[in-house]
Parts: structure tokens; C-alpha cells; sequence
């Protein structure tokens, strides 16, 4: 029997709550020490957060301009500006910080997908956009491991999850370099409505084939990176952390495997015992590598729903219409398959409803 939107909804929800309240029940009964928690708040050197913060903004940019480079290769003109670009970035940040799974990667689409009229299958090319985007991050996270296992004391846990991730990695990479094509309109033409979806999706990802955008691309992602690791090391300073530059990258790495599968918004604890736990190692202890871990989430999250809330207003949408963004875009791909007036209509309805 297939589920309804609704119907999944709610059991995405319960499902969530049930986890976070383990999770929240776990770490009440079993955590770190509260006290020694807020003694090392008490401690924080605000000029250096205020750094990491600066940081963490300037990868932001970096990191829009990337997907902005990805857009322009798989789009023909007329393509959305940066400030749009930069806008819908941003509301995906605030989706990802604040909602359970990777809404946030369709919620930037959705947001572009209302800017563009009725082009038709520009949601699928935006959709390899962001894939083709994320899969830049492949080169500056194997940089970062690389640099990491040459110089950090990893555990041997995280030693098993880094081969993990850049396996996958490198996989998607591969995938995304073979399903890769330019623009051809006369093919695509002639081709049925799957088949156009399917190559719209793949035109998305046209910047693998070309090498000065690409190399422009994947360059703004290690500028991006290289910025949240200063941001990651400034933080620590804050916290009166000093175990260098190697203890930044590992620290750096492990939050980011921890949040691949968000089971809940921030996977907030995990993230935390996944930061505190390593730093034990460096003669952090791990109350205040446990509180490091919650402010460097909440910079980090500061900075992703600051920003999101501000373009979320500008775009002249509200938090419930961020929510429903990626039921839209599925009505989108529904619309590319005879369902055009009912993706019509609902475009409408978050366009009026905002």
C-alpha cells in the first residue's frame, strides 16, 4: 500500500522524537559531568569565538560560489544570479541545521526551482547541481584525512570509519564522472519525458567534463574547508584547548562523519562523544572535550540559521513552507511525468502562501 506525504511525515517524526529522546535520556544518565561542563563555559574566550564565527561565514561564501561555478556549466542562460544562488545556499543550510536528513539539499533546489519559471526539468538539472557540488568535497576531505592520519593520534574506531567514507567518496565520484554529459538540445528534443529527466539530471553534473570550472569548483570547496578548519582551530582556543593544528583536522573530520546521517537535527550528542572522545588522547579532559564539541555545533549552527532565517524573510518565505520545500520538489519530478498542473498548483501555493 503506498504511503502518503502526509503519512510519511508523521512517521519520519515519531521516529525522530523516539531517537532524541534515547539519545537525550542516554546522555542525562551516562553523559559527562554537567558541572565541569558549564565550568568550562564559564572559561570561554568570546574574541576567539567571535573568530571562528567570522570564519565560518567566510566558507559560506566560498562554498556558494562553488555550487554558483557547478550551476553556470550545467544551465544554459538565463541562469539564476549569485545572490539567489547564495540565497538558496543559505536556506539549505538553515533546513540541514534545523530538520532531521539532508532536507536541506532539496530545499536549495526548491528555492531556485520557484525562481525559474517553467523551464522544464530545471529541478533535475538543479538536483545534479548539488550532487555534482557535494561530490567536490571529496578532494578537500581526502586532503584533510590524508593530513590527519599523517600527523594526528587517530583511534582506531575512526581509523575504520575515514576508509569508510573516502571509499564511498570515491565511488560517487567515479559515478558522477561517468553520468556526466553536456548540454545537446537537439538530443534532447527528441527524447521521451524519462529520458529528458534523466539527461536534465545528468547536464547537472556537466562541469565534471569541463576541467577550468571544475578545477575553479573543487578549489573553492578546499578554500571553504580550509576555512572551517581555522574556524574549528579558533574554537578550540576559545575553549583553552591547545593541542594544534593535527587535533583541529582530526576534530574537523570526525564531525563530519558524524553528521553524514543526521538521525535527528545536528545528531546532537553523537557529534559531541565523537569530538570529546579523541580529544581525550590529546590530554583534553572529556567534560571540556564534551563542551567544545556543543560550541563548535553551535557556531556552526549560529552562523547556518542566522544566515538561513535572514534569506528565508527575504525569499518572503516561512519555516512550515521550508518544511514542506522538499514535497514540492517531488511533485516537481511528479509534473515531469504528467502531473504538470498539480506541481503547478502547489508552486503556487508555497509562491502565495509565503
Amino acid at each position: 500500500m503506498k504511503v502518503s506525504i502526509p503519512e510519511r511525515r508523521w512517521i519520519r517524526i515519531t521516529v525522530v522524537v523516539a531517537v532524541a529522546a534515547g539519545v537525550a535520556a542516554l546522555l542525562w544518565w551516562r553523559g559527562p559531568e554537567w558541572g565541569a561542563i558549564r565550568d568550562a563555559f564559564r572559561a570561554v574566550e568570546w574574541r576567539w569565538v567571535v573568530a571562528a564565527v567570522a570564519l565560518n561565514l567566510l566558507s559560506i561564501v566560498v562554498r556558494a560560489l562553488a555550487w554558483n561555478t557547478v550551476i553556470s556549466q550545467a544551465m544554459p542562460p538565463p541562469r539564476p544570479r549569485f545572490r539567489l544562488v547564495f540565497s538558496a545556499f543559505c536556506v539549505g543550510l538553515l533546513a540541514n541545521a534545523v530538520l532531521p536528513g539532508r532536507i536541506g539539499e532539496l530545499a536549495r533546489v526548491a528555492v531556485l526551482t520557484r525562481k525559474s519559471g517553467s523551464q522544464n526539468g530545471t529541478w533535475a538539472t538543479l538536483v545534479g547541481t548539488v550532487f555534482a557540488h557535494r561530490v567536490f568535497d571529496l578532494i578537500p576531505s581526502v586532503l584533510l584525512i590524508v593530513y590527519v592520519l599523517a600527523t594526528a593520534k587517530i583511534p582506531d574506531w575512526a581509523i575504520t570509519s575515514l576508509i569508510a567514507v573516502v571509499s564511498a567518496g570515491a565511488a560517487l565520484f567515479l559515478l558522477a564522472l561517468l553520468s556526466a554529459r553536456r548540454h545537446q538540445r537537439s538530443v534532447l528534443e527528441e527524447a521521451g519525458t524519462l529520458k529528458r529527466v534523466v539527461t536534465m539530471a545528468r547536464y547537472g553534473l556537466g562541469v565534471m567534463h569541463e576541467p577550468g570550472p571544475a578545477i575553479l569548483a573543487a578549489t573553492l570547496q578546499c578554500l571553504g574547508w580550509l576555512c572551517q578548519f581555522f574556524a574549528v582551530y579558533t574554537a578550540m582556543q576559545a575553549f583553552h584547548i591547545h593541542a594544534g593544528f593535527p587535533a583541529a583536522g582530526l576534530v574537523l573530520v570526525l564531525m563530519n562523519v558524524a553528521t553524514i546521517f543526521p538521525l535527528w537535527p545536528g545528531n546532537v550528542g553523537l557529534t559531541q562523544a565523537a569530538i570529546a572522545l579523541p580529544l581525550v588522547q590529546y590530554g583534553v579532559p572529556y567534560a571540556r572535550g564534551f563542551a567544545f564539541g556543543i560550541g563548535l555545533q553551535l557556531i556552526e549552527a549560529s552562523v547556518g540559521i542566522g544566515i538561513g532565517l535572514v534569506f528565508l524573510g527575504r525569499e518572503g518565505l516561512s519555516f512550515a513552507i521550508l518544511k514542506r520545500m522538499p514535497e514540492v520538489t517531488e511533485l516537481e519530478s511528479a509534473g515531469g511525468n504528467g502531473s504538470s498542473g498539480d506541481a503547478a498548483r502547489e508552486r503556487t501555493r508555497v509562491s502565495g502562501g509565503a
